[in-house]
């Protein structure tokens, strides 16, 4: 038997370490690349929502998946995700009901007024038979897979001026501020007012030299825009309760094991649940915030809101497109 001299072995020595060098990039590759687009703003809980995705991943399946968290819209701009994510350019990504109907026209239905009722009815609806059905349509159509349902935030009014608001009839005449599509421009002549586009910019403004006399925001915006400042009422309509879909391109969802199909739907829904339980929280907290800057908070017949808009909608162009009877079956989750 030869024994390998000094310098051999120095040299073998040598050569084993380079190849286990070479090896850990190889390692750090093997990680399936996650790259996560959002315009929300690194405070904002939907954003602090993608830790919360990452971290649960890498707990429940550790060194597995490359988590690349994209804010500001610093990777995609809002709304060109969808199409960014069908053609492989990115994994994941929480896209809007309204980027869904483009594509899917029965999801309009969750653009309308008064057919999610709250926070809690809209979980019921996505995590239920209508959710399934309509989530596969998306995939679908869409090449898609929702994995879970974030809320957004639920849409009040500010008024200029106080005044006894109960039902639609209370709003006639009343210029209220809606973004300058005609989907929102119909939402507000539903809720009874007389909808008046207006950047978003020129709100503030508006509410304070009387160009219009009220604005709809969820209330985290109308406190971050400080439209309290030149607001005198709150009215707790409730008029639109929106949301968000965290998804991922099925080519990226059909490339995983069935265990890694099941660790990231988890990490979705943990960071889903994270958001909705500190959003819900917060806007609690901001009812109180508005009644401290001087606002009289109200709540009308919301009730007697629902059946106007929705009957408004009925009559219109907008309900031809969603399937019979889906409204009856929203309306009827409980």
């Amino acid at each position: 038997m030869t024994t390998a001299s000094p310098l051999r072995r120095g040299l073998l020595l040598a050569c084993a370490t380079a190849l286990c060098g070479l090896a850990q990039p190889a390692l750090a590759q093997a990680k399936i690349p996650l790259r996560i687009s959002s315009p929300a703003v690194p405070d904002d809980w939907h954003a602090k929502m993608w830790t919360v995705f990452k971290d649960s991943l890498e707990k429940s399946a550790p060194n597995q998946f490359d988590v690349q968290i994209n804010l500001n819209a610093a990777l995609f701009k809002q709304g060109t995700e969808p199409a960014a994510m069908a053609r492989g350019n990115l994994e994941l990504a929480s896209i809007s009901a309204f980027d869904i109907a483009k594509l899917v026209p029965a999801f309009s239905i969750f653009t309308a007024g008064y057919v999610v009722r709250d926070p809690q009815h809209q979980q019921k609806v996505f995590n239920g038979p209508i959710g399934t059905e309509l989530f596969k349509t998306v995939s679908d159509k869409m090449d898609l897979t929702v994995l879970s349902t974030v809320y957004l935030g639920t849409r009040q009014l500010n008024l200029r001026e106080v005044r006894t608001v109960r039902t639609p009839a209370d709003l006639k005449g009343v210029k209220l501020r809606m973004p300058g599509t005609k989907e929102w421009l119909f939402l507000g002549e539903a809720l009874g007012a007389t909808a008046t586009p207006l950047a978003f910019g020129e709100v503030y403004l508006g509410l304070k030299t009387g160009t219009i006399d009220g604005q709809d925001n969820p209330l985290p915006t109308a406190r971050a825009a400080k439209f309290y400042e030149v607001t005198k009422q709150l009215v707790l309509t409730q008029h639109l309760v929106d949301s968000l879909f965290i998804t991922i391109s099925n080519k990226s969802w059909n490339a995983l094991t069935p265990a890694q199909k099941q660790n990231v739907m988890a990490a979705a829904q943990a960071a889903s649940k994270f958001n909705n339980e500190n959003r819900i929280k917060e806007e609690g907290q901001l009812v109180d915030f508005f009644r401290q800057q001087g606002l009289q908070v109200s709540t009308p017949d919301v009730e007697a809101f629902r059946k106007s808009v929705q009957d408004s909608y009925a009559r219109s162009d907008y309900a031809k497109v969603w399937p019979a009877g889906l409204l009856e079956r929203i309306n009827a989750t409980r």
